[in-house]
């Protein structure tokens, strides 16, 4: 066996050094990280260190390093050929775009092959990459990371497949706890003679990590890995899942064994071309299925989220400040959003706090969706007006962003789209819509109308137009209009003020602060 470093410090060459904290340096530095997989071989490059980094640059091989790997000891032959050639392109990759030294790391396959540590020297020699191989545990621990990327504060089991081992980490309060680890990857299971001889390999490998997690049961259950985003895409075809963004999918017990039944039946090659899902990562899913079906059957989890954030994105939050680790990011990515495109950056927190009255019963998880919305009131501005709300719903609902359930994305798009236009006009997008419900519906509406009559008044990046009152027993809502914004006042803001007070069935009237 190879053996293995631990991300500790001096072990790691400085990738566990904290970012600065200068703004400037975290929105502009561009870290790039090569992880070597068992299947894959993925290079990534982060545009950025902030809370909700952009990806610059993102390309994989899937290499298949670790098949045959129980049979033989060894890297596949032709996987470690493929992987050492997409290591020299990455490196060159590197070099072009003037990045800092590459963060590289290497997982189960090259952790338990003879020759692993003969392929981590080969590939130094060649590209000047140094690969830190790292035990089962730090690969629990960084992707259970990747997951507080996208979801600070979260409390559960993560589950990472990789293509030979299977990692698991407990989370709570932010914070990642316990981790076992266990040759349940596809490519290890494949190598198993009989179906009978695999389910009970499964069987009693869970039972050993349920055991060693200390029995967790009824919580969350984050899913890791390209195996499980395999399983999501196909989960979402069988559901008619309106939304294609795997981050954040949300599905249950019932949909596991539900889902596997759909694989078991269906004809593999049609389902990849109908969901672009490659032959590779088809050729997973039914062992992958397997082990999810006992898992859920052993461990019970309330919910399943998938995660699209890992191993990765758990490196790089291993070099964040901790104050920056709490930070939200859904609101840090919009906030960057605001200062990138807006005409007017800074004026989203003034008009969140416009329209913030219009909700006094709003919970702390609402008011983040409101503060979002409003900080990205105007980026898509030069969209053509005649596209530009079905422009704002496009790309709310298939950006990268965390920190952000499905039902939210669809909420925040159909806010952004009555900022920009007076109907709902976007049959196709209905689908989507039905997810909300009709008073959800409506909120959003009277949030986007808030959103459009501000937007008409604005005064400065920092300068408030007025006031709402607003008396939901009375069913009035009042607007105190600063004097200085008295002549802003008109025809069409008057129209929006009055759209609003329909679409909150309130009677409208406008009060000029003397």
């Amino acid at each position: 066996m190879n053996a293995a470093l631990d991300i500790t410090g001096a072990d790691w060459g400085g990738l566990s050094e904290p970012l600065a904290r200068d703004p400037v340096t975290l929105a502009m530095e561009r870290l790039g990280v090569i992880d070597v997989g068992s299947n894959s071989v993925r290079f990534v490059v982060f545009d950025g260190a902030a809370r909700s980094p952009a990806y610059f640059f993102n390309e994989k091989v899937m290499c298949g390093l670790g098949r045959g790997l129980a049979e033989t000891g060894r890297l596949n032959p032709d996987g470690r050929r493929r992987a050492l050639e997409a290591l020299e392109r990455f490196a060159a990759l590197g070099r072009g775009m003037n990045l800092p030294p590459l963060s590289a790391v290497a997982t189960a396959a090259v952790r338990e092959a003879a020759d692993g540590a003969a392929f981590c020297d080969e590939a130094r020699a060649r590209t000047g990459i140094t690969i830190h191989v790292i035990p089962g545990d730090t690969e629990a621990r960084l992707a259970a990371q990747g997951v507080l990327l996208g979801w600070p504060g979260s409390y559960g089991l993560v589950c990472d497949m990789g293509g030979v081992s299977m990692e698991l980490a407990s989370l709570a309060h932010g914070e990642v706890g316990a981790r076992a680890s266990a040759l349940l990857g596809p490519l290890s299971l494949k190598e198993i003679d009989g179906e009978a001889a695999r389910e009970t390999r499964i069987a009693d490998e869970i039972d050993r990590m349920h055991v060693a997690m200390g029995g967790p049961e009824g919580g969350r259950l984050f899913l890791v890995g390209g195996a499980w985003r395999a399983f999501a895409r196909i989960d979402m075809e069988r559901r008619q899942w309106p939304l294609t963004v795997i981050h954040e999918y949300r599905t249950d017990m019932e949909a596991v064994r539900a889902t596997r039944a759909y694989v078991e039946a269906a004809d593999m090659g049609t389902l990849g071309t109908r969901i672009s899902l490659s032959q590779d990562r088809l050729a997973v899913v039914p062992q992958a299925m397997a082990v999810l079906d006992e898992f859920v059957h052993r461990f019970r989890p309330r919910d399943i989220a998938v995660s699209a954030y890992g191993l990765r994105e758990g490196l790089l939050f291993e070099r964040m400040p901790r104050d920056l680790r709490a930070a939200d990011p859904l609101i840090e990515s919009c906030r960057f959003a605001e200062a990138r495109d807006a005409r007017m950056p800074g004026f989203g927190d003034v008009l969140f706090d416009f329209v913030r009255p219009l909700f006094p019963d709003a919970d702390w998880q609402h008011l983040r969706i409101i503060r979002a919305a409003c900080l990205l009131h105007d980026v898509n501005w030069r969209a053509h007006p005649d596209y530009r709300a079905e422009a704002c719903l496009d790309n709310v609902t298939r950006a990268n962003l965390g920190g952000l359930k499905h039902k939210e994305r669809v909420f925040l798009g159909l806010a952004l789209m009555h900022r920009y236009s007076s109907r709902r006009r976007v049959p196709r997008h209905e689908p989507m819509f039905a997810l909300l419900t009709p008073d959800t519906r409506r909120i959003a509406e009277v949030l986007g109308r808030a959103m459009r009559l501000g937007a008409m008044l604005w005064l400065g990046a920092h300068d408030a137009p007025g006031a709402f009152i607003w008396r939901p027993a009375a069913r009035e809502l009042e607007l105190v209009l600063e004097e200085r914004a008295r002549p802003l006042w008109g025809e069409v803001a008057d129209a929006r003020f009055r759209a609003l007070g329909k679409a909150m069935d309130a009677d409208a009237r406008l009060t000029l602060r003397e």
